[in-house]
């Protein structure tokens, strides 16, 4: 990682915060959302967004690890009102899950 890629990561590390889904609606109307799947890095995804590695982020689409997030999940969300994390990077907002066991510990 390069000086100016660990500063990038610790500018996104340090703008990435809890959220509920609530307030990430808006963002969805507009077709804003990214979808981060939870086993991935948030913020290095933001960080391969914001420096247009289009390789990185091919790969992570095409694996279904990052994607527009959908109605049927926006559904859920509503639902279930889970512990969200977001980050943006505009002109989106990256948004995972927050996962159970990191909450035990």
């Amino acid at each position: 990682m390069t000086d100016q890629s660990s500063t990038l990561y610790a500018k996104l590390l340090g703008e990435t915060a809890p959220i509920r889904w609530q307030e990430l609606q808006p963002f969805f109307a507009r077709g804003a959302l990214l979808w981060v799947e939870g086993g991935q890095d948030l913020v290095a995804v933001a960080q391969a967004v914001a420096e247009n590695d289009h390789a990185r982020v091919a790969q992570w689409m095409n694996q279904g690890l990052l994607c527009k997030l959908e109605d049927s999940r926006a559904e859920d969300l509503l639902s279930r009102d889970p512990q969200l994390w977001a980050v943006v990077v505009a002109p989106w907002v990256l948004v995972q899950e927050r996962a159970v066991d990191s909450i035990l510990h």
